[in-house]
């Protein structure tokens, strides 16, 4: 059994009847078209590139603006606030709040003493730029405040540019405390530019393998400064680069002096927290979502049994000694330390923020509400400089406490409220309770947090296996961040990173194109076997953009693949030249995959066109988007259009026709299509 019919269409100039056939098993089709021509095209389907007065869209937009919308996106609380609900949000924000507060006490104090500043500083850290971040930032999960990479970062730069009070008597040099604030301070004011010039989505390029191996390396450099008081020794202070490996020289000169009882306290505390994050949390968890306050358990026990056994005094076992109580006083940053400090503030403000920007998209993709990059620089940059003032350390978001925040049930930043509401206890009255704490109690509570970083290496291994060179910027990122410094870690891979791009955009994916027999689908000749070349026409595939930097890349891979050899016209042995090698008559440039052409690029196709045309071979340039169409409409291209040296077409297919029927309109057949 089979059908009879007549398909009947319009086309661009004439009217088509053709006939189909139904076969028992398949459907052959016939479609009669003309050949196209770009110019044919846009002429009848009245192509036009709508431009806009840039002044008359500013000041339509000014007659737009709303000013309670305007306030309600710098304010983001005065928008979800309107919907927050105090039966069901308020209890999960309340339990969220005192569960991650539980967290802020022994995290702020060892992350304090991270950044060689007075423990008090990291509970500041907790309470001041939190309360500006519930009020201007877009992330209900994230929990701010002190974080571990950033709080080492600021440790180089006290320990570079402050005074040892044990040790120096100069009373010239800054504090650990001002040297801090005004890194607190120039990370406000760096976030802020980028709120102005609108750079949020900059934080693009640190990419997941930059970011992976800069955070462990990181986490190397914060599990090596804590070694000396998971040991109780005291080192001199270590600036500069090679810190890592210095400090563990040091250390090993060292270890025969050893605290003992520091090193029992030590092994018991991690011991402890590693049973309980191995073991008992994972059981507790499926009984409550509140986990169990271990790391405030151990500060409690390891406050009290200094207390009563008189560590300090008997054992010589270092604690964290003066913690003031009530708010700090308000004091203008060491504006004289901004030139000394400006460059390393400027790399921790890109790391604070990429860190917190990460960990807001993370929560944001998995409850499906969104987060303003430009709005979380607005948030962090007021945060900080508001910080400042009291006697606060950059802050940033950490990866333990948001999980935490979030996973207990924390709906907004309310829970961040809730925290900072306990954290005003602790500095008002109980904060003297933990002036008898052993170091290497946060020491060891800290240690046993870096599991999640150090484990990271692993993304070596993923990496490498999808891309070596993903590999090598992660392996390289690492090794710098570790062996050399934090800040010379971070360059290189952000350099690096761009390098890759640069390098990819300049080795561009190319090929000829051979035809599927009785299609007009073309594939890449090396990679299908089953396509056919055109008789005397090459067809040249390029993808990425053609530019200055990879114009002549663009010729020699033309002149390789096509089997044409210099720029001029081969000479034979008679002295005649050789006007066509390998009986190429025509070369189609296949533009469907080229984004961008500048000046320098239309030159050289210029270029290649003329130089060709003297050899006899005509140039057709099809599929050309229409971002690359408005340049070429510009260019010189186009009046060698005129003059009949290069042609433009809307498919291959066109082109490829033109050249085999030198523009009589032919029959384009569809045969076997089998259903």
């Amino acid at each position: 059994m089979s059908l009879k019919g007549t398909i009947c269409g319009t086309s661009v100039g004439r009217k088509e009847c053709d006939t189909m056939t139904v076969p028992n098993e398949s459907i052959a089709v016939k479609v009669t078209r003309p050949i196209y021509r770009l110019e044919q095209i846009n002429q009848n389907f009245q192509y036009e590139n709508p431009k806009k007065s840039k002044w008359k869209s500013v000041v339509h937009n000014a007659k737009q603006v709303d000013f309670f919308r305007s306030l309600l996106s710098v304010i983001p609380i005065m928008d979800w606030g309107r919907s927050y609900s105090l039966r069901q949000d308020l209890p999960l924000d309340l339990i969220s709040g005192c569960t991650v507060a539980v967290m802020h006490i022994p995290q702020g104090m060892g992350y304090a003493l991270l950044a060689n500043v007075p423990a008090i500083m990291g509970i500041y850290t907790a309470f001041f730029p939190v309360l500006i971040y519930f009020l201007f930032g877009t992330s209900r999960h994230n929990s701010m405040g002190t974080f571990a990479v950033v709080s080492i970062m600021v440790g180089k730069l006290v320990l570079k540019y402050s005074a040892d009070p044990s040790q120096s008597t100069d009373s010239s040099m800054p504090t650990a405390i001002e040297v801090a604030t005004i890194v607190a301070f120039m990370v406000g004011i760096y976030l802020l530019v980028f709120y102005i010039l609108r750079l949020g989505v900059v934080s693009t390029l640190l990419s997941d393998v930059l970011v992976s191996g800069f955070t462990t390396g990181c986490a190397i450099h914060v599990f090596t400064s804590q070694i000396k008081d998971i040991l109780g020794l005291s080192l001199p202070q270590i600036p500069g680069y090679f810190d890592v490996v210095t400090t563990f020289y040091e250390i090993a000169k060292r270890v025969t002096e050893a605290n003992w009882v520091s090193c029992v306290i030590s092994a018991v505390a991690m011991i402890v927290l590693i049973i309980n994050n191995e073991l008992l949390k994972p059981r507790l968890a499926k009984i409550t979502i509140v986990p169990m306050p271990i790391e405030l358990i151990a500060v409690v026990t390891g406050t009290l049994a200094s207390r009563y056994l008189d560590l300090a005094t008997v054992w010589n076992v270092k604690t964290i000694q003066d913690i003031p109580l009530g708010f700090p006083m308000l004091t203008t940053p060491k504006f004289a330390l901004v030139p000394k400090i400006a460059t390393e503030s400027f790399i921790i403000a890109i790391v604070s923020y990429t860190v917190t920007v990460s960990m807001a998209l993370i929560f944001a993709q998995k409850l499906q509400y969104k987060i303003r990059f430009n709005q979380e620089l607005l948030a962090m940059g007021i945060g900080n400089i508001f910080g400042s003032f009291f006697q606060c350390i950059p802050f940033c978001a950490s990866l333990s406490r948001s999980v935490i925040q979030q996973t207990v049930g924390g709906r907004t930043q309310v829970a961040s409220v809730v925290s900072c509401s306990i954290l005003v206890v602790i500095l008002l009255w109980v904060g003297k309770f933990f002036e008898p704490l052993p170091k290497c109690v946060l020491a060891s509570i800290i240690l046993v947090s870096l599991k999640g970083l150090l484990m990271q290496y692993r993304d070596f291994f993923r990496f490498w296996k999808c891309s070596h060179l993903d590999g090598f910027i992660w392996l390289t990122t690492f090794l710098t961040v570790v062996l050399v410094a934090i800040d010379v870690g971070l360059i290189v891979g952000i350099a690096l990173s761009i390098l890759t791009l640069l390098l990819k955009s300049l080795k561009p994916y190319v090929c000829l194109l051979g035809s599927v027999p009785g299609t007009e689908i073309y594939l890449d000749v090396t990679k299908y076997k089953g396509t056919v070349e055109v008789p005397n026409v090459k067809i040249f595939h390029y993808c990425g953009s053609l530019n200055f930097a990879s114009r002549d890349q663009f010729r020699k891979l033309l002149y390789k693949l096509t089997g044409l050899k210099g720029r001029k016209a081969p000479v034979t042995e008679d002295g005649v030249k050789d006007e066509s090698p390998h009986d190429v008559r025509c070369i189609v440039l296949d533009f469907s995959a080229v984004t961008y052409v500048d000046s320098g690029g239309f030159a050289t196709l210029k270029s290649i066109i003329e130089e060709l045309s003297g050899r006899s071979i005509l140039v057709l340039i099809a599929a050309i988007s229409c971002p690359v169409y408005e340049g070429y409409k510009k260019s010189n291209l186009y009046d060698l259009e005129k003059e009949g040296m290069s042609k433009n077409f809307p498919t291959i297919h066109d082109a490829v026709q033109y050249a085999l029927e030198k523009n009589i309109p032919i029959s384009i057949t569809y045969e076997s299509i089998r259903l």
